[in-house]
This record gives structure tokens, sequence and C-alpha cells, in this order.
């Protein structure tokens, strides 16, 4: 098979939701059409204690959620498609937020009772900003919730998206009979059966029939045609506008009851883009250029708790990857190869000889790799727009277990590398911070470093309203000096040994800001 061809057989997409929308469920009904695996883990039930199959840590199998982003990848139709499973819960946003610049396009699934929520509309947001492509999935149909017209309504106004559904419920929860595909001009039947891998499909190309009555009965089919004759106020589908981001499909389903997820899989093989072009921060770099380039969207330690193994996780974006071939990392500029690179099945690897663009590959990683490194076979480029937020809890950490501070040091550092939270030490006594976006995330590192590194931490709280990063207009100028003096308890450095402000409140942000004009601050560390 040629290059372009590779290429363009190629789906990597995203899915993102608010917690509890199903979107694990779906992820493994996605596996289980693609014939990836034979039996899917139902995520919340006790009877099969496997948990679902992206999610791999310890700690997701207990408190039944995703927290870290994971990697699937499965043939379906020619097609090979790799799915990055992100976490829905708001404390590890920035893990989600970090996958969505490795993504060619994105499912949102959106819980039918409960409608857009907040998590959703954040995450959409930064979708739109970088107009990936999106298909929506309304979950749940099986159950009591809005009316498909309200819920169109809502994902317009709320997300600011311009929908046009590609199948459509015929009634709801106990009412709920199957859905009619606008796509493929058929209806499905639901029968509740969630073992069933494919519901019964039937033909109908014509809606005035009386088949559609015998079929689902007069009621239902009088308000089947009814309702598909409002839809037609929603544009008509586009491909074009929905790869450039200004149009979104909308797909109805009940993933937990394997319902409606194949239409979803052969509509979005058909309309999703292949890999697409990313900007650097020298050009913008196409898929199709022969020359291998490439960058760390997320780190992974402990894969493997028996082996002290660290994954980075590289999304090729240009060229070929091969295994055992040196690629320079341009940002300690110098070349590195590899002789077992991963392919991802969940906590399944496979090493691989060579991956195209689009593909995710795993790489073993002493310490090389932090979060946004680009690898390439020689030029110099960086990828740009993966961004550390500025973190809105702080704690001190403190070593509960003096006979193993060098345990506790190692976590700690790899742990950070991974973007689960970052560290700063304080200017002015050398104490360590810790920063998060979500308060969880010190349970996670709390769990991880007794479990995986044998070390014991206790935490502090610490006053802290925002860490802003710190640029001087001239590091030599006495106003700079001031400020260090002045503020030196505030001051702190990050991992990459930039400074940062901690300001104790926005009052003493805004005082600080107007005080020393000269002075940028940044929420974030991409600058």
């Amino acid at each position: 098979m040629k290059f372009t061809d590779e290429i363009r057989r190629r789906r990597t997409f995203g899915i993102i939701s608010h917690p509890d929308a199903g979107k694990t469920t779906l992820t493994e009904k996605l596996l289980l059409f693609g014939g990836a695996i034979q039996e899917a883990g139902a995520v919340k039930s006790n009877k099969i204690k496997k948990g679902a199959t992206s999610d791999f840590m310890e700690i997701e199998r207990q408190r039944g959620i995703s927290v870290a982003t994971s990697v699937l990848a499965f043939d379906y139709k020619n097609i090979k498609i790799n799915i990055l499973d992100t976490p829905g819960h708001k404390d590890f946003a920035e893990d989600t937020f970090r996958t969505l610049t490795a993504v060619d396009s994105v499912i949102v699934v959106i819980d039918v009772a409960k409608g857009v929520e907040e998590q959703t509309e954040k995450l959409v947001s930064v979708c739109r900003m970088r107009n990936i492509p999106m298909i929506v999935f309304i979950n749940k149909l099986d159950r009591e919730g809005k009316d498909a017209f309200e819920l169109l309504d809502e994902i317009e106004q709320k997300l600011g998206l311009t929908v046009t559904p590609l199948s459509f419920p015929i009634g709801m929860g106990y009412d709920f009979k199957g859905i009619y595909n606008i796509w493929e001009r058929n209806i499905n039947l639901f029968s509740g059966d969630s073992r069933k891998n494919i519901e019964e499909t039937i033909k109908i190309s014509d809606l005035s029939s009386q088949d559609l009555n015998s079929i689902i009965g007069d009621k239902a089919a009088d308000t089947l045609r009814e309702e598909l004759e409002l839809t037609d106020i929603y544009p008509e589908f586009d491909q074009e506008k929905y790869q450039n981001g200004s149009l979104q499909p909308v797909f109805f389903g009940s993933a937990l009851n394997n319902f409606g997820v194949r239409e979803l899989l052969d509509c979005f093989v058909t309309i999703a883009p292949p890999p697409r072009p990313k900007e650097s921060d020298t050009r913008i770099v196409s898929p199709e250029e022969k020359d291998f380039t490439g960058f760390v969207f997320k780190i992974h330690a402990n894969m493997d708790p028996k082996h002290r193994d660290r994954l980075a996780f590289i999304k090729i974006v240009s060229g070929i990857f091969e295994r055992n071939v040196p690629y320079l990392h341009t940002r300690h500029n110098k070349k590195l190869k590899f002789s077992s690179p991963n392919a991802f099945f969940a906590e399944k690897k496979e090493i691989v000889d060579i991956s195209y663009p689009g593909d995710i590959v795993g790489l073993h990683d002493t310490g090389n790799f932090k979060i946004g490194d680009t690898l390439t076979q020689g030029e110099i480029l960086q990828y740009k727009g993966i961004p550390s937020f500025s973190p809105e809890h702080f704690r001190y950490i403190n070593n509960a277990d003096p006979m193993k501070s060098k345990q506790l040091a190692k976590g700690i550092d790899q742990l950070m590398d991974e973007g689960v939270a970052q560290l700063f030490t304080l200017e002015l006594n050398g104490r360590k911070v810790i920063g998060t976006v979500g308060a969880l995330q010190y349970e996670v590192i709390q769990y991880r470093l007794e479990h995986e590194y044998g070390a014991k931490c206790t935490y502090e709280n610490l006053n802290v309203h925002k860490a802003c990063w710190v640029s001087p207009k001239d590091s030599e100028n006495d106003e700079f000096k001031d400020f260090k003096r002045v503020k030196s308890k505030f001051l702190a450095k990050d991992k990459q040994g930039q400074l940062v402000f901690f300001a104790d409140s926005s009052f003493s942000l805004q005082m600080t800001q107007q005080k020393y004009p000269s002075i940028q601050f940044h929420f974030t560390s991409e600058f």
C-alpha cells in the first residue's frame, strides 16, 4: 500500500463528555464493532470485575472514573482507527486539553436526560477554538430524557454549534422503539438486549409506505413522519463544512445496549478527516511530507509497575516513523533511536516496526521527554499549542517517611513530567509546592507515590489564589530587581526553572501588575 493510501485510511479521534455521559461505554462498544474485543466489561457492573478495557490504572477501577487518557487502536472496514478515550472529570481536564492537540476529530457524548453539562461546554469551546470537526452522539435513549428537538436546540445554544441530525429516535425511554437512520435511510429496531452484537436493520426507502406502520405501529409511524418533516429546518449535511468545523452531525443511540453505535461508526469512517496538517513554530507541516515529525502529548510513568518504565505518547504528524532509526530531539538537539516503539490497545502493547501519520506510538523513556517535545528527521522545529495551565489548588508536599526520600523525589519528578500536576520550588526556603487544576489529583498523586514508588507524603495547605509565570522586559532593570526583593516570599521556580509569582488574592495580583508595568504575568506557561 502506498504511503498516501496509508495516511488516507487513518482516523484519529478523541471522545469527550461530562463525567457519566457514557463515554467509556461508547469506546467499548466501538471496539466491539471493530472486532477488537469479544465481550464488553460492563463498567459499573459488580459481576464483571474487569472494569472497562480503557480504564487500566488501579485507581480508575476503584473509583469507576477515567483519570488518564488511554489509546486504543483497531481496524474497521479497512480503516485504521485510533481512539483517545479522555477523562471526563473536570479535575483531569488538563490531560484532556492536551489530548485534543493530538486528534483530528472528536465525538461529543451527551446524556439524553441531563443534556449539555458544564464540562462538555468547556471541552467543546476548546475544539471550536481549534476548528476540530465534531460529531455529537446523544446517549442513553432507553431512559426517559429530554425531547430530541429540545436537545438539538440546547446543543445549538449552549455549545454554539450548527447541528444536523443524521439519525432520529423513534420514541424514548419506555416507548423507545428504535432509530431511523437518515444517513443510510433505514430503521433499526430496538430489542433491549445488549448481548446482541447488532440489532435488526430494515431498509426503508419510502417513509410514506404502509410498511413503516406495520413495523413500528401506526402512532409511532405518524409521529416519526411529522418529526422528520420538522428536521428540514436543519441544514443539509455537507462534508466540507463538517471537516472545517462549521457543521456538526448528530446521532442518537444507547451505547450500553449497543444501539446506534454501528450507525455512528459507519458514518464516522466515511466522513471523518484523515490526519490533518499541524502548525509548528516555523511553518505548517503536512502529513504527506516524506520526513518524519511528531510530538509528545502525554507521558505515562509506570505502565508496568514491575519495570520502572515511562512511556512518551507521540502523535506522528508527517512522514514514516521507523524502529531503530535515529531521530532528532529538537529541545535537547540530540539524536535518539528507539528499539521497541509500541502501538496500543489500552494497557496491551505491541512492538511496531513502522508507523504512519495519525498513529500514536509509545516510546520508552528514561527521562529525555517532557510534554510538548518534538522529534524530527533532522529539521529544527517545535510544535505549538500544548500549554500548562495555571493551577487552581496549591499544597506543600512533605515527606512522611524520611527513609524513602530518594523514592519520593524520583516519584514526584516522574509524575510531574506526566503533567499530572506542577511542581514549584519556593525561592525563599526551597520548599516544594504542588499545584493542580483539580483537588482530586492530590489523591491520585498520594496513591501512586505509595503504590508505584513506595514513598509516602503528606500535604499542607498553602493560601495561593493564582500562580503566574513572570517575564520581565529587561531582567537587569531596577523595577524587576525591586519586584524580586519586595515579593521574594511569593516567588518560586517551576520544573523548567521559569520564575513564577504566587498571588494570594486577585486584589494583590492586580496591585502588583499596576505597580510593575514592565513585567508581564502569564496564566499559561506557553508564552
